[in-house]
């Protein structure tokens, strides 16, 4: 063992001990946190406007303290725009982070000195615990990947500006930096497929050990390192042993990347955003992830078929349930206050406090009154691949209101497949049932015969990849919608329907 490995190991014990005392401490820690979040902006203009002085309980902020979205944020971040200081938080922020909004347009989401350090400490306790519970710290070693956005930074309103990934890209710790790649130069490529060919050119004869990303990205990465040396991932870096991910659901992706990998590899979801970063899996043998209390970040959990009601309950950590869908909400040393993050998660323990992420409370399918979420369709597509020989690359599911010649209105799935299945009425059949059972809404409109069973529409390989480029948003953080109340997305794919 390498002192560099050695050493890993000592420093995650210690990270361990600290954690161990929020941990074990959980409505206590999230308590604290509020009481300093209000303390600390009571001057600001945000505090002064919502009365923070006579904050001093939940209630007294739930009374003073609406639930907003960035729209109802605007407001103050175009006046630190315009240089104004104490506005949100304390000063003004380090940085903004530039992310796309689905109705707001460009979104710049302040970044402050409190918060960016949380943020590279909980990306570095997501790796320390990863090394204490299993023991392996052999990786730090080897070369590791990062596949992100440019580094580049603007300014706007004399605040530096970019995504996320581009920040954090400025705080990789020294000891890591030897490790790292790809270079600054070819991070700085905005053209994603030029960057991934040259991150493939400078990677390709490294010793690979840790490659993290969004699954969809580095699965692009993967495809175009197999197809140019006839050989599984897995064969040409034989030492790669960790896939570190976020952003999405690994689960459809996952027999696919093992696939292309050809062996198995640890791996470790992370949920992190331009917001804040608020979990990360803490355990190889369980799903879920710990939910970061002491990260700086106040939390409240709307239940998700009251969000839209006129007064929906704002829940606290000891109010929660398990396996019950909740926005989530969250205050933070950035300066966010209520915020919805527009994010749905579900409780799956509350010793310690772990969540997954379910969907997105904006991106849901109920043109029939079914409200089918993210978690459902990819656990049928995680069904649907398990029991039969196909292999995924990409789907989204978008409503059929008005189908032609008196038929009855279903759900169409988009599908692009690396494998298509021998029977894809089997196929069909699988995901719909999976649905069924999930959703009794969906059993009874399918039972009434209200809806028909789901359609498969096969989307050509590359099709999902093609649509992305075509809309500029190829690579980085952007993501493909995974559920629409609406055809757009459905219509746009049509131009990469599978030829028969």
């Amino acid at each position: 063992m390498s002192l560099k490995a050695f050493a890993a190991k000592i420093f995650a014990q210690q990270m361990a001990r600290k954690n161990a005392k929020w941990i074990r401490n959980p409505i206590g820690t999230q308590q604290k946190v509020f009481r300093s979040l209000i303390k600390k902006a009571g001057a600001t203009k945000f505090g002064k406007d919502h009365d923070f002085s006579s904050i001093s309980s939940h209630e007294t902020f739930v009374k003073k303290v609406p639930i907003r979205d960035y729209e109802e944020l605007r407001p103050y971040v175009e006046l630190m725009l315009q240089g104004n200081k104490d506005t949100l938080w304390p000063g003004k922020p380090l940085y903004l982070a530039k992310t796309s909004g689905t109705t707001s347009g460009v979104k710049y989401i302040p970044i402050t000195k409190e918060s960016i350090k949380c943020q590279v400490n909980a990306s570095r306790d997501a790796i320390l615990n990863y090394i204490h519970e299993t023991g392996n710290s052999d990786f730090v070693d080897g070369k590791m990947i990062f596949l992100q956005g440019s580094p580049v930074l603007s300014t706007k309103g004399g605040i530096k500006t970019g995504r996320l990934s581009g920040i954090s890209a400025h705080y990789v710790p020294g000891y890591l930096q030897k490790n790292r790649l790809p270079s600054w130069e070819t991070n700085c490529i905005e053209d994603w497929e030029t960057k991934v060919d040259a991150i493939i050119a400078e990677t390709e004869q490294e010793n690979m050990t840790v490659i993290a990303g969004i699954p969809s990205w580095v699965q692009m990465y993967f495809e175009k390192l197999k197809q140019k040396h006839k050989k599984k991932i897995g064969e040409l870096f034989q030492n790669f042993q960790l896939f570190i991910y976020g952003g999405v659901n690994y689960e459809p992706y996952r027999p696919k990347f093992e696939d292309l990998i050809g062996r198995h590899v640890d791996s470790i979801e992370l949920f992190p955003a331009s917001e804040g970063f608020f979990a990360y899996q803490d355990t190889q043998d369980q799903k879920g992830m710990l939910l970061l209390l002491d990260a700086g970040i106040f939390y409240e959990f709307v239940p998700a078929d009251e969000f839209f009601t006129e007064n929906p309950r704002r829940l606290l950590l000891n109010e929660v349930e398990l396996e019950k869908n909740y926005v989530m909400i969250i205050s933070t040393n950035a300066g966010l206050w209520a915020y919805n993050l527009g994010d749905t998660v579900q409780f799956i323990s509350k010793d310690p406090f772990k969540v997954i992420v379910s969907g997105r409370i904006k991106h849901f399918i109920s043109a029939f009154g079914e409200h089918v979420i993210a978690k459902e369709v990819e656990e049928a597509m995680k069904m649907g691949v398990d029991q039969t020989n196909a292999l995924v690359n990409e789907f989204t599911v978008a409503p059929e209101t008005n189908p032609p010649n008196g038929q009855l209105p279903y759900h169409e799935w988009l599908v692009e497949f690396e494998r298509v299945p021998d029977d894809l009425n089997a196929f069909k059949a699988i995901l719909d049932n999976s649905l069924q059972l999930q959703n009794s809404y969906y059993l009874d409109l399918i039972t009434g015969k209200i809806l028909q069973p789901l359609k498969v529409t096969p989307i050509q390989k590359g099709g999902f990849k093609d649509y992305m480029k075509s809309i500029g948003k190829l690579g980085g953080q952007n993501k493909v919608q995974r559920l629409s109340n609406d055809r757009k997305l459905a219509e746009a794919l049509y131009s990469f329907k599978h030829k028969d």
